[in-house]
């Protein structure tokens, strides 16, 4: 379990496809504190460490894991938001956040908002999905690129965030443009309020 609090980017230094696997390797400053089976969130997927070597480390995702979300848009050289596992002990600073990514979404405007920066983003309706809680509500939490932050002006297929010059400058939102391809995870406890309703109504 994560809590969407960003530690930092670190940078793709090599990326290996064997089979429908692919196997990234990558560089961060804590690399040294990582040990082999930890999970880490890249972007927000949930992704386990699988060899440390060189000051790097590596870990793999799977077809459907390339398939739900943007890693397998990556290059060499990009920069992916990186989360360790929450500890029990600590603060949830952000939300509660499995790393397990629902949807992409495409971003669709960045504005300027006299020092922060507000992003719209637009992703696929699908009817029977809203059912289930995959959706925004104003002022409540979403995921995007593993970054925990609080809708604003959700439609049913759009949502607006805001970004403070931190956030902007110690995730990979300052490499966002319109036409980049992010990964959402819609709040888990508005899912299983959905999923309670549902089978009630049954």
């Amino acid at each position: 379990m994560f809590s969407g609090i960003v530690e930092e980017c670190a940078r793709v230094t090599g990326i290996m496809k064997e089979q429908e696997n692919v196997h990234f390797t990558l560089q961060c400053s804590f690399v040294d504190e990582l040990k082999i089976d930890q999970s880490v969130a890249h972007n927000g997927v949930c992704l386990t460490v699988v060899r440390i070597q060189d000051g790097c480390y590596t870990v793999t995702a799977m077809k459907e894991t390339l398939e739900r979300s943007n890693l397998g848009l990556l290059k060499v050289g990009d920069e992916v938001n990186v989360e360790r596992s929450m500890m029990m002990n600590g603060r949830l600073d952000g939300h509660i956040v499995q790393g397990h990514v629902d949807c992409t979404a495409e971003c669709v405007s960045v504005e300027d908002a006299e020092g922060s920066y507000v992003y719209t983003f637009r992703h696929a309706f699908d009817a029977g999905m809203v059912k289930r809680g995959y959706f925004c509500v104003d002022k409540g939490s979403v995921t995007v690129n593993g970054v925990s932050l609080t809708v604003c002006h959700p439609t049913k297929d759009t949502f607006q965030v805001c970004i403070i010059p931190y956030t902007y400058e110690h995730t990979n939102f300052h490499s966002l443009k319109p036409g980049s391809v992010v990964n959402l995870e819609f709040d888990i406890i508005g899912k299983y309020l959905s999923r309670m309703t549902d089978l009630l109504n049954e």
